[in-house]
C-alpha cells in the first residue's frame, strides 16, 4: 500500500513507486544502493526515498525514511531539520525525494550537516528524457535533469561529481541492473557527490617572528 498523507491521498512519489514499473526502477535501483552504503562499514548511514521499510540486505546500520507530507516516516516521524548529529553519517541516498526549489535546498544542506567530512551523496531521480516517463502517466511523479541538482550540491557545499550515471529501465517494466554513464534513456539518472572539508573561518596567516635589525627568524 503506497504510504499517505494529511490530507489521506497517497503521497505522489509512493503512488507510482507501487506500481509494477515502479517496483522495476526500485530494484534495479537497489544493488547501486546497497553498494552506497557498504562503502564504509561500521558507520551509519541515512537513505530517503518513497518506500521506508528496511530490508535484511540492507549493509550497516542506519535510518531509512519515506515521504510523508512535508516530512518523513519510518522508525522515527520528522520533519526538517533532521534529528541526527552533525557529521553523524558516513552516507546519505536521496531516493526520488520529489523536492523542488526551496524545499530542495533545504534537503540538500540538512544532508550537508549531517555528513562526515569526505562522506558521500548519491541522488536518485526520474529522467524526463526516457521513454519510460510513459510508465508514470497520469501520476504525480516529479522528473529533473541533473544540471539543476548539480547546482544545488555546490551551494549546498558538496562537491557533485561532473557527470550522472542512467540507471534502471528504458521502456520495459522490468528490472534492469547496472549503471551506464550519462543518464541515455534510462528510467532514472544518480548523481553522486562528496562533502569536502572547507574552515568554517579564513585561517590567518601567523606573521614570521624577527629578531633585531629585522632578521627573520622563521
Amino acid at each position: 500500500m503506497p504510504l499517505r498523507s494529511a490530507s489521506g491521498q497517497p503521497e505522489p512519489d509512493a503512488a507510482w513507486a507501487a506500481t509494477a514499473a515502479g517496483l522495476a526502477l526500485l530494484d534495479s535501483e537497489r544493488d547501486s544502493i546497497r553498494a552506497v552504503l557498504a562503502e564504509r562499514p561500521g558507520q551509519p548511514w541515512l537513505w530517503l526515498g518513497p518506500v521506508a521499510a528496511a530490508g535484511d540486505d540492507v549493509p550497516g546500520c542506519g535510518l531509512r525514511l519515506a515521504a510523508c507530507g512535508r516530512g518523513w516516516r519510518g522508525p522515527v516521524r520528522c520533519a526538517l531539520p533532521l534529528p541526527l548529529a552533525n557529521e553523524s553519517v558516513a552516507a546519505v541516498v536521496l531516493q526520488h525525494v520529489g523536492q523542488r526549489g526551496d524545499a530542495a535546498d533545504a534537503l540538500l544542506r540538512e544532508c550537508a550537516r549531517v555528513l562526515i567530512p569526505g562522506g558521500r551523496l548519491v541522488l536518485y531521480a526520474l529522467n524526463p528524457l526516457s521513454p519510460w516517463r510513459w510508465r508514470w502517466g497520469g501520476r504525480d511523479a516529479n522528473a529533473a535533469e541533473p544540471m539543476p541538482w548539480r547546482r544545488r550540491m555546490r551551494a549546498a557545499g558538496l562537491e557533485p561529481e561532473p557527470v550522472s550515471q542512467g540507471v534502471g529501465p528504458r521502456w520495459h517494466a522490468a528490472e534492469e541492473a547496472g549503471l551506464q554513464h550519462g543518464p541515455g534513456l534510462r528510467a532514472a539518472w544518480r548523481l553522486a557527490a562528496e562533502k569536502r572539508r572547507i574552515p568554517l573561518t579564513p585561517v590567518r596567516q601567523r606573521a614570521p617572528l624577527r629578531l633585531g635589525s629585522e632578521v627573520p627568524a622563521a
